[in-house]
């Protein structure tokens, strides 16, 4: 039975942030990130606790930064090897991604 994920939560403290979700019983999946200027952000890393596995949080928390870069004509750079990988299998988000 998969409940259903909380809203994704932004905190942004100057030239980093990160991007998460806090399960119930306080467990929280993240996707960290540093600001590089005022149009690029690198995505450094992503966490999913076994709270959160199969339910698609990692995914959702990339699709938000995707989202949100889109809306605020930035760049993302993803180092961490989990957005690189998104990126990969979602050639759509190519108009955010820096070449």
């Amino acid at each position: 039975m998969t409940q259903e994920l909380p809203e994704i939560a932004l905190e942004d403290k100057g030239s980093k942030g990160r991007y998460f979700l806090r399960a119930p019983d306080g467990a929280e999946a993240e996707m960290t990130f540093t600001k590089v200027g005022e149009h690029q952000i690198i995505i450094d890393h992503t966490e999913v606790p076994d709270a959160f596995r199969g339910q698609g949080a990692g995914l959702r928390l990339v699709t938000r930064a995707v989202e949100d870069a889109r809306s605020a004509g930035k760049k993302i750079i993803p180092l961490c090897p989990f957005a690189a990988a998104q990126f990969r299998r979602h050639p759509e988000w190519a108009d955010v991604l820096k070449g």
